[in-house]
């Protein structure tokens, strides 16, 4: 049983760039494709699908890689977490790694990047920061 799917859909992504997989596959939840659906606009992931096997909904992530092989996704950590939730005013959405990585956020909007955030003036749970 999985007490946080977020943080096993960031460790599937992590393990799948070390092995240099081109795909990984996640079981379907909403809030997981919407964060997928963020990262693919930023330039994280080539593409964002969900398919169906055995009648269960998965959702299956194509990795980006640079020309040399490097994964486009330095690092990805999970910020907010079952244990302890971690929260942001617009005010306090400062740029993440001077403006090379992306926060992704749960705001009353949805789910958002943190430039995104900032431009609607809203905060909200920081998900996880990504660069």
């Amino acid at each position: 049983m999985l007490t946080d799917s977020i943080s096993d859909m960031i460790t599937r992504i992590r393990n799948a760039q070390m092995v240099k997989k081109e795909t990984v596959l996640f079981p379907y939840s909403k809030i997981k494709w919407e964060i997928l659906k963020v990262l693919k606009e930023k330039g994280y992931f080539e593409e964002v699908l969900k398919i169906k096997k055995k009648n269960k909904n998965y959702i299956e992530v194509k990795i980006k890689y640079e020309k040399n092989g490097k994964p486009k996704i330095n690092e990805i950590k999970r910020v907010s977490k079952p244990s302890q939730r971690i929260y942001l005013p617009a005010s306090r959405l400062w740029p993440v790694k001077k403006g090379f990585g992306i926060r992704v956020l749960s705001t009353p909007q949805g789910i958002v990047s943190d430039r995104e955030a900032k431009k609607m003036n809203v905060g909200g749970e920081v998900i996880l920061e990504i660069w």
